[in-house]
């Protein structure tokens, strides 16, 4: 059938080993007639190239930087600031959900404050940031800790909250002690929230940090984007524009995938 992806075996014979999925035609089809579509739109000047240039100019931004090295440099300025910023915000996160989870004292204590700063949008906090930290690292560093941090946080919270009471009965039966009580109940039975709390904690990550160089930065695809616009270069602005969304595909599949391997691991 068309419309199903092709399954191709990777060595161990038939039936053996991984396979090679290949993406179904329905999925391609949409993205190649937009494509089309703009490039028409374009040749017959419907749209000024002022305003819109056609995807082959796109295409020869992005050979013209890659050729000169600054789209792997700016690339590589925004992957290094989401790995460590998210590993930060992610790690203060889970810790922060399952204090809260854990201690109804701090639940009450804190819960109210977490729910109102969650409610707030990262880059309101960005003119703050830029007082105190400038534009230099740490305060891209911090926009992806933050927008990492809240979406960790609350998935942790409903995942330690989700195990069964019962579990900590026995665990007390037992007499566990705390670090035996999250190896062997907590952890385990937070994996899909946990995992799907890194999902969006990721991706969201991602966004924030290519809206913060957007408004402050001195590299990465942001910032590559901006300087497009303020010198009139529409392809450059379009390329980045293409490249982050395609970093973002690529992340949520990427963690989408090791939800899938984590969760099959976990029922088995």
């Amino acid at each position: 059938m068309a419309s199903r992806a092709a399954d191709f075996p990777v060595a161990g014979g038939a039936g053996a080993g991984f396979r090679f999925r290949l993406p179904p035609v329905g999925a391609v089809v949409p993205l190649v007639a937009l494509l089309m579509a703009w490039q028409i739109a374009c040749l017959t000047g419907l749209f000024p190239p002022q305003v819109l240039v056609p995807p082959s100019g796109v295409a020869r931004a992005l050979v013209d930087m890659t050729q000169s090295g600054e789209l792997q440099r700016h690339v590589g300025d925004s992957l290094f600031r989401l790995t460590v910023g998210f590993a930060i915000g992610a790690v203060a996160g889970m810790a922060f959900g399952a204090v809260i989870a854990l201690s109804r004292l701090a639940e009450a204590a804190l819960s109210p404050l977490f729910m109102t700063l969650w409610q707030v949008p990262v880059i309101a906090f960005v003119p703050m940031m830029v007082m105190f930290l400038g534009i230099d690292e740490p305060f891209k560093l911090a926009v992806v800790a933050i927008a990492a941090f809240f979406p960790m946080a609350l998935a942790t919270f409903d995942g330690i909250r989700g195990v069964p009471r019962n579990w900590f009965e026995v665990a007390k039966v037992y007499r566990l002690r705390l670090p035996q009580l999250i190896r062997r109940i907590l952890l385990p039975a937070t994996v899909p929230a946990v995992l799907t709390g890194l999902r969006v904690s990721l991706t969201r990550a991602w966004v924030v940090l290519v809206a913060a160089e957007l408004l402050a930065a001195d590299s990465g695809i942001g910032q590559m984007m901006e300087m497009g616009r303020q010198l009139f270069q529409i392809d450059v602005v379009l390329a980045g524009v293409m490249v982050s969304g395609l970093i973002g595909f690529l992340l949520d599949r990427g963690a989408r995938w090791v939800e899938s391997r984590a969760t099959r691991w976990r029922a088995a």
